[in-house]
């Protein structure tokens, strides 16, 4: 998703910087809607569907991280980062056991707050990099296209959500259950239990067609890892 699709609610009772950091989050391309209060969010998230929400603790009414755990129990699962001037231990533990994802204590920096914000968006999902490199591989996302050393391999869409699958992966053992439903969907008819040995052998075979960088390694017992 581009940046200009993201839409991040910021709730602050100081209307300067409410302002300021609406201010940033705009020029840096997201979306943003402020509120001075918590009065109207439930209302405005029923509505609509904000990636990443910015709360100060010390709001008028409830509480920041009251209102977030009152979110948490409807069932809303949007990201959070909290805004606040208390910084003791027990206050940073309220926070995260309320449901918040990330803590910034006042002042703070906006260039780090940008920086977090988009660390949160990409662990989430909601903000995706175009082009993901790993070794001598780049995948560009957007056009569904894998370079190898520059040299373009042309995979299948099974194949390219295979081989990204790995990549979000890397390092990690991946089991035969875990890339069927993460590739194939968990209700694929068109599974069997040679699929993945078949699909694995094309992909490693057009990724490295010497057989010589190993990509891929098999991992006894269990399954596959991008090494």
């Amino acid at each position: 998703m581009d940046k200009s699709e993201i839409e991040i609610v910021v709730i602050e009772d100081e209307s300067d910087i409410l302002d300021l950091v609406e201010y940033h989050l705009q020029k840096a391309g997201y979306g943003v809607t402020g509120f001075l209060s918590t009065e109207r969010v439930e209302q405005f998230l029923e509505e609509e569907s904000p990636a990443l929400m910015i709360v100060d603790r010390n709001l008028p009414g409830v509480e920041g991280s009251e209102f977030v755990a009152q979110m948490r129990a409807l069932g809303y699962d949007i990201p959070v980062i909290f805004l606040t001037a208390r910084d003791r231990e027990r206050d940073l533990e309220e926070g995260f056991l309320c449901g918040g994802d990330d803590y910034m204590t006042k002042p703070f920096s906006h260039k780090e707050l940008l920086l977090r914000i988009e660390a949160l968006l990409r662990r989430s999902g909601a903000l995706v990099t175009e082009k993901v490199r790993y070794r001598d591989i780049t995948l560009d996302l957007k056009r569904r296209q894998l370079q190898v050393e520059n040299r373009e391999v042309l995979l299948t869409n099974l194949e390219f959500r295979l081989f990204h699958t790995f990549v979000k992966n890397a390092g990690q053992p991946l089991d035969r259950d875990f890339l069927r439903e993460e590739v194939w969907g968990e209700e694929s008819t068109e599974f069997h239990d040679k699929t993945i040995n078949v699909a694995m052998n094309r992909l490693k075979k057009k990724l490295d067609p010497e057989g010589v960088k190993e990509y891929i390694k098999p991992v006894w017992g269990i399954g596959y890892k991008l090494d």
